[in-house]
């Protein structure tokens, strides 16, 4: 007996035993039900998601005399010749075998002569983008209005080389990839139909390796029965798909929790042995640290899949700020793979940036000088003898608070040494200084200038404010009116006074007063600006 693969094996035959398309099959069964069938369809999606499969068993229902729940029933001459492949009104075409405008002409002459067996001729055309134009505009006008007894099934893995024109006149149905959970419960069944032993870490590593795609799954899974020997063992499938088992990734992550290089680059040493697809392992860490992240933030959040103790104590290690640093250095570090010298020297630079990266928490005290002086090195910097002794009490701020009257000059030094910008500037010259400490600033906005209050603009301002007092201080704004002028005011106000300093300077120059007597000059009114 010829052996036939998986994947033709158990290809679907009806509606029910199609695999993660629901929104599909529902609108084609409706479709059925109330007789509303559309002359032309499309399928799309990726590769092995059930586009042709779908279009045939479309195709056997339109035409089989006793469907049962609206599913063809499977018994009949229709059904049988068509699964044997020899039902005269399906036609099969491959699009990327004929893409001459010729193969289109001689198709479409047929059109116009009546089914054989069927109700319905129906034309099957598999990667339908792969036509040519002239393709495309000899089966426009068929597709458009075509005979009523023709159908078009059309598949293709990329839509947006189809023409509009031809989009346009066919109903579309999007095949979602199919997720790893469901590629696993059809290995499942799968397997136990045939009697095959199996492992079912091995199933959900085929399920993974899959990628969206059940043929690829069943693919894999004909290769995993015949490299194990008529079984399906964990072991066996990460040697064949050359994979990492998890263990030595989870020790991998523990190394770099523990921030020990050494240990990292033994590790990787010992993977390298193992001959592994680095970007696999890549690819392991992201969904180890993806759990670790959701367990640091959801304390209950376990996957049965992976080891529930180990990422605990992985998620008390790291902390929150680290584990999303080093998956987006992974993530990165997945596209650039690929262009390193070679995989490990690439993998290994990819855990050593993510030591390189992380940042320094040790803490660290600042005192700004008030004089603009350089601020004394750290303590460690300094010889053992001339080392500060260290206080238990907390360091007091350089700063000493500030009242009204006090600190109007202080304010305006203030609002040029937090380089404010753009509405943020303009609420702070705005404002007098009435209190400053290390824990509340005090402002008191001038009354005509309500509108400059914006929740954006405030906070920012109490953000510069604590970057520059080096404290969490809360920032509070009053409008109100003032006796004190505001930075803003001022401005205004030294403008005048340089303007007017500047035109006293003009009217008075020795040589202005020479050129008004001798030659009946005049100063033309808004030329004189102050430099």
């Amino acid at each position: 007996m010829i052996y036939q693969v998986l994947a033709r094996k158990w290809r679907p035959h009806n509606f029910t035993e199609v695999v993660g398309q629901e929104h599909v099959v529902k609108s084609l069964i409706h479709a059925l039900q109330h007789d509303r069938l559309h002359h032309a369809y499309l399928f799309t999606g990726t590769r092995g998601v059930g586009k042709t499969t779908l279009a045939r068993i479309l195709a056997k229902a339109i035409n089989c005399p006793d469907l049962r729940d609206y599913n063809p029933c499977g018994v009949c001459d229709i059904c049988r010749s068509l699964d044997e492949g020899r039902f005269l009104d399906l036609i099969e075409v491959d699009a990327a075998s004929r893409t001459k405008v010729d193969d289109t002409r001689d198709l479409m002459d047929n059109v116009q002569y009546a089914p054989n067996q069927g109700r319905f001729k129906v034309y099957l055309i598999d990667e339908v983008h792969m036509l040519s134009a002239h393709s495309f505009n000899a089966l426009l006008k068929t597709l458009e209005e075509p005979p009523p007894h023709v159908k078009f099934l059309l598949a293709t893995t990329d839509p947006h080389k189809i023409p509009v024109t031809v989009l346009s006149r066919c109903l579309q149905f999007n095949l979602k990839r199919l997720l790893p959970e469901q590629i696993f419960r059809q290995m499942e069944f799968i397997l136990n139909q045939e009697g095959i032993d199996f492992e079912t870490p091995a199933l959900k590593l085929l399920a993974r390796a899959a990628d969206g795609s059940m043929r690829d799954g069943l693919s894999l899974l004909d290769q995993a029965i015949v490299f194990g020997s008529g079984k399906v063992a964990a072991e066996d499938v990460y040697a064949m798909l050359g994979t990492v088992a998890r263990q030595p990734v989870y020790e991998l992550l523990g190394a770099l929790a523990r921030l020990d290089a050494a240990a990292i680059l033994d590790k990787i040493g010992e993977l390298a042995n193992l001959t592994p697809d680095f970007g696999d392992i890549l690819k392991q860490m992201l969904q180890i640290l993806h759990r670790i992240a959701l367990l640091q933030q959801i304390p209950g959040a376990s996957d049965p899949e992976m080891d529930t103790e180990t990422l605990k104590d992985l998620a008390a290690q790291m902390s929150p700020e680290d584990v999303q640093l080093y998956y987006q250095i992974a993530l990165i570090g997945q596209r650039d793979l690929e262009l390193a010298p070679d995989p490990r020297s690439g993998f290994e630079m990819v855990l050593l940036r993510m030591l390189a990266f992380r940042p320094d928490t040790t803490e660290k005290t600042v005192v700004k000088r008030q004089d603009g002086a350089r601020p004394a090195p750290p303590s460690d910097a300094l010889p053992k003898t001339d080392r500060p002794q260290l206080s238990a009490e907390p360091p007091k701020s350089g700063k000493e608070p500030m009242a009204v009257g006090t600190g109007h000059t202080d304010w305006a030094d203030m609002i040029a040494a937090m380089k404010l910008t753009g509405f943020t500037r303009e609420l702070a010259n705005n404002c007098v200084l009435a209190h400053l400490d290390d824990t509340v600033c005090n402002l008191i906005l001038d009354e005509g200038h309500k509108h400059l209050r914006r929740p954006a603009s405030e906070e920012n301002l109490q953000k510069a404010l604590q970057t520059y007092r080096g404290a969490p201080l809360k920032l509070v704004i009053n409008a109100e009116k003032t006796a004190i002028a505001t930075p803003a005011l001022q401005q205004i106000k030294d403008r005048e006074n340089r303007q007017q300093a500047a035109i006293e300077a003009i009217n008075s120059d020795d040589n202005i007063q020479a050129l008004k007597e001798h030659f009946d000059a005049r100063i033309m009114p808004g030329t004189i600006e102050p430099v």
